[in-house]
């Protein structure tokens, strides 16, 4: 697959870096806040400007030689963004004029040796463009005039600035043939901690303060010949925990990479054990109809282990997540890496049966033979008669029963069909869907 040039957006905090990125790709994809340092890690959107496809990094705001650790772990995000940009923009704010700050992000900048595109946001009528004379001072170059919120100025031109050297490409690329992990989790599990331990490289921010990733970082990897994209998600609280804002957006923006991906890592803390609101968010990826693999992290803390404590603590899992015995369980550390790398192979696993067909004659002999076995229970002298059985779709599995009358299919015994299906076809780490459709029976 050929590679996207890369563009890196720096700036310091709450210039409009997130509000430009969402203007380019034309949705609210980074979140926005008025609050300085609400993205922090380095968040990867592909961008089409005139047919010409490329990658556009966000990071979070910089300010060099602060003291705290958050900002010091998103300055270093931002050094790495520019490592891997082909081209920077640097973002300053017109309003506020030359900021010593900038001052000290233009040194930085300089010495990158990186084609630096120099932006002044906030401008908002033409009348205020001569705000910009003051930025040839950063001696990065002319400064182009934009407003990020409203789409007014030159956000266009600086586009094409950018893009001139770019090659046109009509057909855009695919993520065809990637399956999509999605890290979710309570806060603090350790779902970042797995992402950079996977991907060998700080790849987003870990901190033991609660609430460190914000927003939903992707990330493509390759492994035994096959391409993964690892998305880190922030941790999802109970709703009435959650503040409104920042950390509501950041959890919407988990639970909608649950919907978007092909099967998700559910991470449990070992030294905690399950909660209900590890199971409330396993009910989450059931009902979008994902894969699922249940990932106990930290078992390098579980001390006086036996031969036989992984599976009572499986059997625990179990118990406590009923609705969840058909997902395998992985027991994992990122600190030490241990099996990690089971990850990418159960994923695999996971995927091919969430994918999986079954042909119409095999599935209808496997649904006819558990008929015959265990007959349902007739409802006021009314008997439920399987007439045909066919697969609709895949993930997940999903299949069409048609029979004489649809209300006579108790959920005891669409379970009862469910675990017949899961002895007969696997169907491990996926859920299945069954539905019901009146067929009048044929008189003789």
């Amino acid at each position: 697959m050929k590679r996207k040039p890369v563009v890196a957006i720096v700036g310091r905090p709450n210039v409009g870096k997130s509000t430009f990125v969402n203007r380019l790709i034309g949705k609210r994809h980074s979140i926005v806040d008025d609050q300085p340092g609400v993205t922090r890690d380095r968040i990867y959107t592909d961008v089409e400007w005139q047919n010409k496809w490329f990658t556009v990094i966000d990071t979070g705001g910089i300010i060099p030689d602060d003291d705290d650790e958050i900002m010091n772990s998103i300055f270093d995000q931002a050094k790495i963004a520019c490592e891997e940009a082909d081209k920077i923009i640097f973002i300053v704010d017109g309003k506020d004029g030359v900021h010593p700050v900038d001052e000290a992000i233009a040194n930085i900048l300089r010495k990158s040796e990186k084609p630096v595109y120099l932006v002044v946001n906030k401008i908002d009528s033409y009348l205020e463009s001569n705000m910009c004379a003051d930025f040839y001072s950063l001696a990065i170059g002319e400064p182009h005039a934009i407003s990020a919120l409203h789409g007014s100025g030159g956000v266009g031109d600086i586009l094409e600035i950018i893009t001139a050297d770019f090659e046109v490409n009509d057909d855009a690329e695919t993520d065809d043939g990637r399956i999509k992990i999605a890290i979710v989790g309570r806060p603090n599990v350790g779902k970042s901690s797995i992402t950079n331990a996977l991907l060998n490289k700080e790849r987003v921010i870990v901190s033991d303060v609660s609430g460190t990733t914000r927003d939903s970082i992707d990330s493509l990897v390759h492994y035994d010949g096959k391409e993964f994209i690892i998305v880190d998600t922030a941790g999802i609280r109970k709703k009435s925990k959650v503040d409104w804002g920042v950390e509501k957006f950041a959890v919407d923006r988990a639970i909608r990479s649950i919907r978007d991906c092909d099967v998700a890592i559910l991470v449990i803390d070992a030294s905690l054990g399950i909660s209900d609101q590890d199971k409330k968010i396993a009910s989450t990826i059931t009902e979008a109809g994902k894969g699922i693999i249940i990932a106990v992290n930290k078992w390098d803390l579980i001390e006086d282990k036996k031969s036989n404590t992984i599976g009572e603590f499986s059997k625990k899992i179990s118990n406590d997540i009923p609705f969840l015995e058909y997902a395998p369980k992985i027991f994992i550390s990122a600190k030490t890496k241990q099996r990690l790398t089971s990850i990418y192979t159960k994923t695999q696993e996971v995927y091919e049966q969430c994918t999986k067909r079954i042909s119409t004659g095999l599935l209808n002999k496997i649904i006819n033979e558990a008929y015959v076995m265990n007959p349902p229970q007739s409802v006021k002298n009314k008997r439920l008669k399987i007439l045909y059985t066919t697969q609709a779709d895949v993930k997940p599995p999903t299949f069409v029963i048609f029979a004489n009358n649809a209300d006579l299919m108790k959920d005891h015994y669409k379970r009862y069909i469910e675990n017949k299906l899961r002895e007969a076809f696997g169907f491990f780490g996926t859920p299945i869907r069954i539905s019901l459709r009146e067929r009048k029976m044929k008189s003789k």
